[in-house]
């Protein structure tokens, strides 16, 4: 199959905009709770009312403070409750919120706040002021600093919420519902800049109607999880265009929304807040599967995990082919009540559904989940196409696939392989880069640098990624991503690449989860340390590893498959630069920070041959 592609089922007018539910719904559900926020042990409601109200000062503050329509508006924050109030807020007074990850350098924001021409930056710590007062005298056009939280050296000043609404205090608020009224769904919403792992971040320009159109396309496809019976837990950073559209879909449908920033409390969060769905990315399960399989483990309950995680997979399986036998639903109920229940009580007892994207899950992952009773919808996007342009639903799933195109789109498959995308969401252009622009969308087609496959129904399968395919000495190409998802499904394994463009075989190199490794050292017998940076040439580690790859290596033929491998001291960080907010591998990052590690595998292989 080399296109498929669905009607449209939803319209949206000409004067349309993100911000029309939130007034809408304080005018006809007032007291309908649309926030929980985090209150000590517990949760404190928002409801509409209350968060339209706050909506409106705060963007009263920002017309106050000089912000015109189309202005750009820079935020950079952890996931918290402010920045979707923030977001929202600036979208209020008819400005463009530019999304900035918390994690990034000061070149990264030079970059942005430059690029953009932002008029003001709301950020939300000290750190983060630092930062950005660092690059700020190089940037003409920023005009504001706000700061979320109070600043250190001035405890007791208001934060960023306090301060605009107290500035806008003169501003009526029909000057508010003039700007929000005036911005139509043409006008420019979101500026995302790409995460950068093949250059400089582009801008990505969004429109009102792309993200209205997703929003909308989304919640008819997820009736049981968008809807004013829902609940999401927020924990993934809103800078990226997959925690925003979940964010909006959810405040459009009425979906209670909590925001977790600290991720290292995220099962207490999930256990307090209970929510219907979960969004994450695919690291986020490997390690709640990971995790639940060494503790079953070391508790010696081993073996009742393992059968159970078989079941489930068979289940599943099961599922596509005729349904489950008798014997398998014996078992699968046996396990219920030994396994998966714990499982689901674990991220608050309530998930009707998961949602990953980002990166591919796995096969064998996806479902051992949908198998506990944890179904994880996986489908496709890009910033450029507003989130997700391909998804699988709760009444059209094939696990390994990331499901069919959206209604209103379609995909089609060019001749190299290379995957194909038109339809509403799909962005307009790169922010002032014609020339990027033109090479991505070709007579109405956006390209989108992955590779892929479409069966006959119209299941998309993300093979590689077209600038990652490795082509051996021998002229093979390799595309990595098939071998580093199955490697990465072991528990020791936290990252990997794979390598070999231009030479004779396939390698990877292979980074050890700190998580994991502490209760394999005492398995083990070795001694107790931080990282693995003692163990790179443990054999019992090796061997380990060596089995892992011989498992990632069946998906291949003989010719793709890695015959060598090195175990790195350090794992890839965000923090150390190979890794992007959103877990992806900055390969060129990496080649060139290893590239010693990366010669010697074929240096000591030529000269043993």
């Amino acid at each position: 199959m080399r296109e498929y592609s669905v009607p449209t089922t939803v319209r949206v007018g000409a004067e349309e905009n993100l911000v029309d539910p939130v007034f809408e719904h304080a005018q006809r559900h007032p007291d309908a709770v649309l926030f929980r926020r985090r209150d000590g042990d517990g949760w404190t409601d928002v409801p509409a009312a209350r968060f339209a109200e706050q909506v409106t000062e705060v963007a009263r503050g920002l017309i106050a403070s000089g912000i015109e329509r189309g202005d750009r508006v820079a935020l950079l924050s952890r996931t918290r409750y402010e920045w979707t109030l923030l977001d929202y807020a600036i979208l209020a007074a008819g400005a463009v919120t530019v999304p900035i990850y918390e994690t990034s350098s000061a070149d990264q924001i030079d970059w942005i706040l430059s690029n953009s021409e932002a008029a003001a930056i709301i950020v939300e710590s000290d750190k983060h002021r630092a930062l950005v007062e660092s690059v700020a005298g190089s940037i003409g056009t920023l005009k504001r600093i706000w700061q979320i939280e109070a600043l250190a050296q001035a405890p007791g000043t208001p934060g960023a919420v306090d301060e605009l609404a107290a500035l806008g205090s003169d501003i009526r608020d029909d000057e508010v519902h003039a700007r929000h009224r005036a911005v139509t769904a043409d006008d420019l919403a979101t500026l995302i800049y790409t995460s950068g792992t093949t250059g400089r971040p582009k801008g990505v320009e969004l429109s009102h109607r792309n993200l209205v159109t997703e929003v909308k396309t989304v919640s008819q496809l997820f009736p049981e999880l968008l809807s004013e019976h829902g609940s999401v837990l927020l924990f993934l950073p809103l800078a990226h265009v997959f925690g925003k559209v979940i964010q909006c879909g959810a405040v459009a449908n009425r979906s209670v929304v909590g925001h977790t920033p600290d991720v290292s409390h995220l099962l207490d969060d999930l256990a307090s807040f209970r929510p219907t769905f979960l969004l994450a990315v695919p690291r986020v399960f490997e390690k709640v599967y990971n995790g639940a399989r060494q503790k079953a483990h070391a508790e010696g309950k081993g073996k009742i995990f393992d059968a159970a995680a078989e079941t489930a997979i068979a289940w599943s399986r099961a599922l596509d082919t005729g349904g489950p036998g008798l014997p398998l639903r014996l078992k699968h109920a046996l396990f219920d009540k030994l396994v998966y229940g714990k499982l689901r009580a674990a991220v608050g007892g309530n998930v009707v559904a998961a949602v990953s994207g980002s990166a591919p899950l796995g096969e064998r992952l996806g479902h051992f989940f949908r198998g506990t009773g944890l179904p994880i919808l996986e489908g496709y996007g890009l910033t450029e196409t507003a989130a997700g342009i391909t998804v699988n639903t709760l009444s059209a799933q094939r696990v390994g696939t990331v499901g069919r195109p959206i209604p209103g789109h379609a995909v089609r498959i060019a001749d190299d392989g290379e995957i194909l995308l038109s339809g509403g969401i799909v962005f307009r252009r790169y922010w002032r880069n014609p020339a990027a622009t033109e090479e991505a969308i070709v007579d109405g087609w956006f390209h989108s640098g992955d590779i892929g496959e479409l069966d006959v129904d119209g299941f998309l399968t993300i093979t590689g990624r077209k600038k990652e395919i490795l082509v051996t000495a021998a002229g093979k190409n390799v595309a990595p991503a098939v071998l580093e998802d199955r490697l990465r499904a072991h528990p020791l394994v936290s990252q990997c690449m794979v390598v070999g463009d231009g030479q004779p075989f396939i390698a990877a190199l292979v980074t050890i989860d700190t998580e994991a490794l502490p209760a394999w050292r005492e398995r083990a017998g070795k001694p107790a340390g931080d990282g693995a940076a003692d163990l790179v040439e443990d054999p019992e580690l090796r061997g380990e590893i060596a089995a892992a790859v011989e498992e990632a290596n069946q998906a291949v033929s003989r010719a793709e498959q890695i015959r060598k491998f090195r175990i790195l001291p350090d794992d890839f960080t965000e923090a150390g630069g190979e890794l992007t907010p959103t877990m992806k591998v900055k390969r060129s990052v990496v080649a060139t920070q290893y590239a010693a590690e990366i010669a010697a595998i074929y240096t000591t292989t030529r000269q043993n041959a």
